[in-house]
């Protein structure tokens, strides 16, 4: 996907991460849409964008996140891409967490994402991208992270499979598989207190994985072994 001119829609526009990627996308020439559940922080960021369209929505209205999309097609005139930067996080052992924390995870990390971009595969483009961030306990389940581990593994394993289920459709599927990174996220966790974390990944650095990703039209940001973050295709 050339990002210059693409008409991209961005859930989860008001965290770190999806803040720092609005606005890059929109420094490289994306007009974007704008999507969040904090109407204060989606103000800002669409000032920030030259008054880009923005919409609040409830992770728990799985309808309301479809319908994003078909706002954000009307919005721009048409849609290249959706990535979905929603998420939560919880800790403490599976016995700990309750049916309601879990339904949480599930819904906000997995059935909300999948929403946004089940919706996005009848309305995005050919040659363009829909995309999720997920996380590395997607690939290796952690203790004390059980049911946040299997909520990004559902998103994972759903990501994977429509990439397979698109491949003549001229659509990318990219999962985004990211390493700690340094955006107070765990900090603002619905249960438990995080373990100690190594010093995370620069936001800039992430997004920076994420746009050359989408530019490249990769299906894969995953940690590296040479570089913080590897992009396959």
């Amino acid at each position: 996907m050339i990002v210059n001119g693409a008409g991209i829609l961005v859930p989860g526009a008001t965290g770190a991460l999806g803040t720092a990627l609005v606005l890059r996308l929109h420094e490289q020439g994306a007009a974007v849409a704008v999507a969040g559940r904090d109407h204060e922080g989606l103000a800002r960021v669409s000032q920030a964008c030259g008054d880009a369209p923005a919409r609040a929505f409830d992770a728990y209205d799985l309808e309301q996140c479809a319908r994003t999309v078909t706002w954000a097609v009307g919005e721009l005139g048409a849609l290249d891409g959706v990535v979905v930067c929603v998420g939560g996080a919880a800790f403490g052992p599976a016995g700990a967490v309750s049916d309601a924390v879990a339904e949480h995870l599930f819904t906000v990390n997995a059935l909300a994402p999948m929403a946004f971009l089940r919706a996005a595969l009848s309305a995005v483009k050919p040659g363009g991208v829909i995309a999720a961030i997920t996380g590395v306990v997607a690939d290796s389940p952690t203790a004390g992270m059980a049911d946040y581990s299997a909520s990004k593994a559902g998103l994972s394993a759903w990501l994977r499979a429509v990439r397979r289920e698109q491949r003549a459709s001229g659509v990318t599927v990219l999962e985004i598989r990211l390493p700690h990174v340094e955006t107070g996220f765990a900090g603002r966790a619905v249960l438990g207190t995080p373990p100690v974390l190594p010093t995370g990944l620069p936001v800039a650095e992430a997004v920076d994985a994420i746009v050359a990703a989408l530019s490249a039209d990769a299906r894969l940001v995953k940690p590296g072994r040479d570089a913080p973050l590897d992009i396959e295709r």
